[in-house]
């Protein structure tokens, strides 16, 4: 990377940072205003977030992706690394922010203060867990996080919305101390929050200190598996999901994400060698098991879309947890495709579910096709009449519903099928190659993979059936087109990343083999060259500022 370039780092935290800020300072009244810079700074972390992606695809032997803050040198300074795992991260997060704020300028953004400074500051806390290199900063970026969720899940007010915030805050402080105590324990037994620096000084931890340390860790996995949603802690989420309003929680389906994210780099840069290698592995593996059993019950038994797409989370999760805990690169590569894969579904299918449920009567299904539909409320006219017309709206939703159904039940032919059908090749396809009995676990995995997506099947057949065609006392929704674009466009991903599923395999396997040989990325960051700083049998360097 050259100069410029470099400082592209730190400006997805940046941005979205001072243009919440900048908010701030304008009347809820000037919606027009508040909401372009909104937007404006939302592409604008579309097209850095691309910029990184494309830089941190070089490959490891021109990995550069390290920006040193106050031009402090790690462990001493804050470091920010974009690697191909963080930059896929950030292309996910970006692309996620603009479809949901599309959608919430239609109505939502005005429905309670400060919708835009929340918004932006959420990102920030989104892009800065991503990127930071130690975690002290990982826990601040995480608490900005948090605190931007709160105001925003309850946005819009309702009962509904207040009972879920509380819970949700009440268990996220709790994690947040948690999470405390988790980093204090792994500063006393290490003397470093670096990433990089812990993998290196872990090997010479021992005894007592290194039995600290796996505890610190793994309090500080409970914080991750928290957020992920792994059964039994995720008892929050449904209600929480469910209750917020359609653009919140299309944005909230990437939040989940960062628990996992979390996870995979601490396990395979920290816990992927010596003797604390593997830790906790069998927590994810049959904690995710749980939880794809749990959210699969909970598919079947939601009545109401929105519980069905809570639910649907937690498959998500911990389909995502129990293959981490097979440690296994190919499966992993995998399960990064079916994490972009399902992310973009669930959103779609959170904006989707809106709109589905505004022509609904009290009494009837979620939708109906209107009465207007079928010609004039005359009965003479009723009679004469040959065929039905079905609205031009209802026709896009449903053909938006199948599309959603199709994704969560993994049916060929669209990105949802190809993820699980990469999971359970890398799956079974390692122990056939190794001619090695194929374990237990393996298949208890594929049995919860094929269950899950009937599951899902099932219930969105039902509903669909229930919403599209069984009630005729409904009205055709009023959507206008910039609702309706941002589902057209989350789905249009999903299909542009079927198309591109070569590709994206590729680079979800560069990934895990970068993250599986860590010693690139540590090096990178512990050797990261200062500004106006000559080292060592080197010339200048070109770190941060």
């Amino acid at each position: 990377m050259s100069g410029w370039q470099q400082n592209l780092i730190i400006a997805p935290i940046l941005i979205p940072l001072l243009a919440g800020a900048l908010l701030l300072f304008f009347d809820e009244r000037q919606r027009v205003v508040k909401a372009m810079i909104s937007v404006v700074s939302c592409l604008a972390l579309v097209a850095i977030a691309v910029s990184l992606f494309r830089f941190a695809s070089y490959g490891p032997e021109r990995f550069e992706g390290v920006y040193l803050l106050g031009n402090w040198p790690a462990p001493f300074g804050i470091v920010l690394v974009v690697d191909r795992l963080s930059a896929l991260m950030l292309v996910l997060a970006s692309i996620l922010a603009v479809p949901t704020l599309v959608y919430a300028l239609a109505r939502w953004h005005a429905a309670g203060a400060h919708f835009h400074s929340l918004f932006q500051f959420l990102l920030m806390g989104l892009n800065g867990a991503f990127l930071t290199g130690d975690l002290f900063n990982l826990f601040v970026f995480f608490e900005v996080m948090l605190a931007a969720s709160y105001g925003l899940l309850m946005h819009g007010s309702g009962p509904m919305r207040v009972k879920a915030g509380l819970h949700y805050i009440a268990v996220n402080l709790a994690a947040a101390l948690c999470f405390l105590i988790g980093v204090s324990a792994i500063y006393g037994s290490a003397g470093t929050l670096n990433m990089a620096d812990l993998a290196v000084r872990i090997g010479e931890i021992e005894g007592d200190r290194r039995m600290l340390l796996e505890a610190g860790a793994a309090i500080l996995g409970i914080v991750f598996l928290i957020k992920a949603g792994m059964w039994p802690l995720n008892f929050w989420l449904p209600a929480a999901y469910s209750a917020a309003t359609a653009p919140v929680a299309g944005i909230f389906a990437i939040m989940s994400k960062v628990g996992i994210y979390v996870i995979l780099r601490l396990s395979l840069l920290v816990f992927g060698q010596g003797e604390s290698a593997g830790l906790g592995l069998n927590v994810l593996l049959y904690g995710g098991m749980a939880t794809v059993a749990f959210g699969t019950i909970g598919v079947l038994a939601s009545q109401a879309l929105g519980r069905l797409a809570s639910y649907s989370v937690l498959v998500s999760s911990g389909t995502l947890l129990a293959v981490l805990g097979l440690n296994n690169g190919m499966v992993t590569a995998g399960a990064l495709f079916y994490m972009v894969s399902s992310t973009l579904t669930i959103a779609a299918f959170f904006l989707l579910i809106e709109l589905v449920e505004r022509g609904q009567d009290a009494g009837a299904s979620v939708l109906a096709v209107t009465m207007e539909a079928y010609g004039d409320a005359d009965e003479e006219e009723q009679e004469v009449e040959v065929g039905v017309t079905m609205p031009a709206t209802i026709a896009v939703l449903g053909v938006c519903f199948a599309a959603c159904g199709i994704l969560l039940s993994g049916l060929p032919p669209l990105s949802g099928f190809v993820a699980k059908f990469a999971m359970m090749t890398g799956m079974i396809g390692s122990g056939v190659a190794a001619d090695a009995p194929i374990p237990a676990s393996v298949w208890w995995i594929v049995a919860l993979l094929i269950l899950s997506g009937l599951a899902a099947l099932i219930s969105m057949t039902r509903a669909g059936i229930r919403t599209f065609w069984a009630s005729m006392e409904g009205t055709v929704p009023r959507v206008l087109v910039m609702e309706m674009a941002p589902v057209l466009l989350l789905i249009a991903m999903t299909l542009a990343l079927t198309v591109q599923a070569g590709p994206a395999m590729r680079y979800m396997e560069e990934t895990v083999n970068g993250l599986q040989h860590p010693a690139t990325y540590i090096d990178a960051v512990i050797n990261a060259r200062r500004v106006g700083v000559e080292e060592p049998g080197g010339p200048e360097g070109g770190g941060g500022i």
